[in-house]
């Protein structure tokens, strides 16, 4: 299948390792991103501020899509969410539409509809499918224990996630983790947030939603904390030195995003997958895959 891979502001700037494990685990399995150098800011970052300048935003990158005549792929749950509802917006509300597309036409686009938008994971679950992820792998991850993390806005708003899981008991991701033949542990703190949308306001109350995690996943005895989210990886690993020093911790949790993990499954090395540029590496993991 293909899609148009939307990669938005943070995964190009702090996440190279998402993108390029992304690209390399969805080549191997069938899935052919097209890039779309036109694409912008999902319009996240201001909808607090003014959700028809998000509305609007947005649009401009479903209008470009809808031109393409190719749906949308996202690696960030939150350009997933902004996306998905800002379409549901405007596929349910003619006024809304008509106003965009009256400021869209200034830049020479236009918003008819439907555009279809789906997390990489998403994507991974209904078009690749677990049988055929399992069949795909050379390298079981035989012995390696994993800890799961959605996120906020991997399944929410429910409504818009078409039944693809369940937000009071997601398990897409456990599965597909497990798929890889890791071990998947639970723990308290499953579906908490990161902390990451208050990080802007208030480090420190984010830092402490964060160290919960931090402190669950390290009494697991998880090789690592799994993401599927960048913005979730600024909490976990870009600001986990300052989280251990502030709460007086001893601990160090290793981050991965899933496509690496399925990527290590599916044959490929570390150093494909962008493990050098983890900022804590997950070392224990990679001397049982790699020796």
């Amino acid at each position: 299948m293909e899609a148009l891979l939307y990669l938005g502001c943070t995964v190009p700037v702090r996440n190279l390792n998402y993108e390029l494990s992304a690209r390399l685990t969805a080549r191997e399995l069938g899935i052919h991103f097209r890039d779309l150098e036109t694409f912008g800011c999902c319009g996240f970052p201001v909808k607090s501020l003014d959700v028809r300048q998000t509305t609007l935003i947005a649009a401009r990158n479903l209008a470009l899509a809808e031109k393409e005549g190719v749906e949308i792929c996202a690696l960030c749950n939150a350009c997933v969410g902004t996306l998905t509802e800002t379409a549901h917006a405007l596929d349910t509300n003619p006024e809304l539409k008509a106003e965009v597309n009256e400021r869209l036409k200034e830049v020479g686009l236009r918003y008819n509809g439907p555009v279809k938008v789906r997390h990489y994971m998403r994507l991974l679950w209904e078009e690749v499918g677990l049988e055929a992820i399992k069949s795909a792998v050379t390298r079981p991850l035989t012995d390696v224990i994993l800890a799961p993390h959605y996120g906020c806005h991997y399944l929410k708003p429910s409504e818009l996630t078409a039944g693809f899981d369940s937000p009071a008991d997601p398990r897409t991701l456990a599965d597909l983790i497990s798929a890889t033949g890791a071990q998947v542990t639970d723990y308290p703190s499953l579906k908490d947030c990161c902390g990451g949308g208050l990080l802007g306001m208030s480090e420190d109350v984010a830092n402490a939603l964060a160290a919960t995690k931090l402190i669950d996943v390290a009494a697991t005895g998880a090789h690592a904390l799994v993401l599927v989210c960048p913005f979730c990886n600024v909490m976990y690993e870009g600001q986990q030195k300052k989280i251990v020093k502030a709460a007086g911790l001893d601990l160090k949790v290793p981050v991965v995003y899933y496509p690496q993990i399925l990527g290590l499954a599916l044959g490929l090395s570390s150093d494909q997958l962008g493990f050098k540029l983890n900022r804590v590496k997950p070392s224990g993991l990679l001397k049982i895959v790699e020796g």
